[in-house]
């Protein structure tokens, strides 16, 4: 009869929390380990219960803090945010909001966004996080795309939103706040498992147009191996996320993985300022950094972060590989190990660093390896695996096959994944991810335009920028200009062409489609001519 080993018998004794050796993580994280993390089970589950009820002790104590761009720091204790969102889920309940209906809400992270938040997932409607910096036509797209019963905003952003016909649109202002205060402050909630909880769009897909991922609550059992292992996430960190919770890692990593721990998390609201980011991690005492590979660059860039003292213990970033010069910064400033974390919206995190892992070496400018339970490939062009050190395309094993994750890579003789490239009509720039597809139908509306196109060109401060190629009758910097403002209005007010190229003609696929490879390897071709020595 098998006798496990004492070391074993101790693991299965203590969370998963608990542990942060490497070694630990392969042996004894697994899906049973995960579900010990929670209340609910696999039959019922709720992400608001998970992540706020249950953190609810009548103590006081911070769920977030805020750091706002015009100086302000506010904090939403675990207290307010339970019986705030269960009246937000009561008054869902009297407005005709019912389970399985979707709510957006274009918000910045304030009280009305998480009441916004957790209040609809209490409810067992579907939330829908959209950015605050959409124009009409981006907010128009995803609202075709996930049909809402209701958008939650502002008064500055209601004026827009009420141009789409037939959309709902409710101002969240302090009357609305104090007027919850009629309805109970506590909600039972019902939600099973595998319910949908959360409609996710990307920052821009390879799809031609928007297209939500779906999430149901299992999907916060599921994350926590990313945030155990990508982020190194533990009870007692002073944990700091400052990219937007529109989006995938502002929501998942930056705020239900460390509420889901009972850990205080903290975000930025408003318009990005480094030196306002490294205010707040001084003044909070953050321990615990998780960040696109842009602000870590913005913070080099500014040159005063020998201003400040940082209590840094373990840091994370994702978006896109970090250049020499910002990882020089990260050492020499925060004197950690940088950890990337790589994935997507639709995957999930599948590579990580092991943050705070004494018995892993963060290897510098690799992906790292895969999560617990994870089986990642770099397949060549045959479908086999490549040889080590071989650029093939990183595939992923799921549900019984291999799906392609978008990207090249390759794996060293140790294991480490490399990243070697990004699918064609994808740009990534400060961590934003920004489709083609998307861009370029946006300036076709424009009635100077006939043709367009757009790449990603390398860009030192923010990894790529975008290039429009336009055909038109008119080639000057007042159109350009005017383009630019246009896409920004219409999307949103980072997705714009940098750079506007006027042309006479595209190149074409014989299909008649344009060649962005053929820009791309003209711009390659031109970057080279005027590089010294060249």
């Amino acid at each position: 009869m098998y006798k496990p080993h004492g070391r074993a018998i101790r693991a299965a004794m203590i969370r998963l929390t608990q542990m942060t050796r490497y070694e630990d993580a392969q042996r004894f994280a697994n899906a049973d380990a995960l579900w010990d993390l929670f209340d609910g089970n696999r039959a019922s589950l709720n992400i608001a219960h998970e992540c706020i009820d249950r953190h609810a002790d009548g103590s006081g104590r911070a769920a977030v803090r805020i750091a706002h761009a015009d100086g302000r720091d506010e904090a939403l204790s675990f207290d307010l945010l339970a019986s705030g969102s269960a009246r937000f889920a009561h008054w869902l309940a009297a407005n005709d909001i019912g389970a399985g209906d979707r709510v957006a809400f274009m918000l910045e992270p304030s009280l009305p966004f998480y009441l916004s938040l957790f209040g609809a997932i209490k409810r067992g409607a579907i939330g829908v996080p959209l950015f605050t910096l959409f124009g009409l036509d981006g907010l128009r797209l995803r609202v075709d795309d996930c049909a809402p019963k209701l958008l939650i905003t502002n008064a500055e952003k209601a004026g827009m939103a009420r141009q789409i016909e037939g959309l709902r649109v409710v101002v969240i202002d302090d009357d609305l706040i104090a007027g919850l205060e009629a309805f109970p402050d506590h909600y039972t909630t019902a939600s099973r498992a595998d319910d949908l909880a959360m409609f996710q769009y990307t920052s821009g897909t390879t799809r031609e147009l928007p297209s939500a991922v779906r999430h149901n609550h299992r999907a916060l059992v599921t994350l926590m191996f990313a945030a155990l292992y990508g982020t190194g996430i533990r009870p007692g960190d002073a944990f700091f996320c400052p990219s937007s919770p529109a989006w995938g890692h502002g929501l998942w990593h930056g705020t239900l993985a460390p509420l889901a721990l009972g850990v205080t998390t903290g975000t930025f609201s408003g318009r990005f300022d480094p030196d306002r980011l490294m205010k707040a991690l001084q003044d909070y005492r953050i321990t615990n950094l998780s960040a696109a590979s842009t602000h870590y660059r913005m913070m080099n860039q500014v040159g005063t972060a020998a201003d400040y003292r940082f209590t840094i213990e373990k840091l994370s970033f994702t978006g896109e590989p970090i250049d020499e010069a910002t990882l020089e910064f990260i050492d020499r400033t925060f004197h950690v190990p940088a950890c990337s974390m790589y994935g997507t919206t639709e995957i999930g995190v599948v590579l990580v660093n092991y943050p705070g892992a004494e018995d892993f070496e963060v290897r510098r400018g690799a992906l790292g390896k895969p999560i617990p339970g994870v089986k990642l490939e770099v397949l060549g062009s045959d479908g086999q695996p490549a040889p080590t050190g071989t650029v093939g395309e990183l595939m992923l094993w799921r549900k019984g096959s291999w799906q392609s994750t978008k990207d090249l890579a390759r794996v060293d003789a140790d294991g480490y994944f490399h990243h070697a490239g990004r699918a064609d009509d994808v740009i990534i720039s400060a961590g934003w991810t920004m489709s083609a597809v998307e861009i370029e139908a946006v300036l076709l509306k424009h009635p100077r335009v006939r043709e367009a196109a757009v790449i990603g060109v390398p860009d030192e401060m923010r990894g790529q920028i975008v290039k429009a190629f336009i055909v038109g009758e008119r080639r000057d910097d007042t159109l350009a200009k005017e383009l630019q403002a246009f896409t920004r209005e219409r999307l949103s007010q980072h997705e714009f062409p940098r750079l506007v190229e006027f042309v006479d003609e595209l190149p074409k696929t014989p299909a008649g489609k344009v060649h962005r490879k053929a820009l791309r390897d003209r711009e390659q071709l031109f970057a080279k001519s005027q590089s010294p020595g060249a």
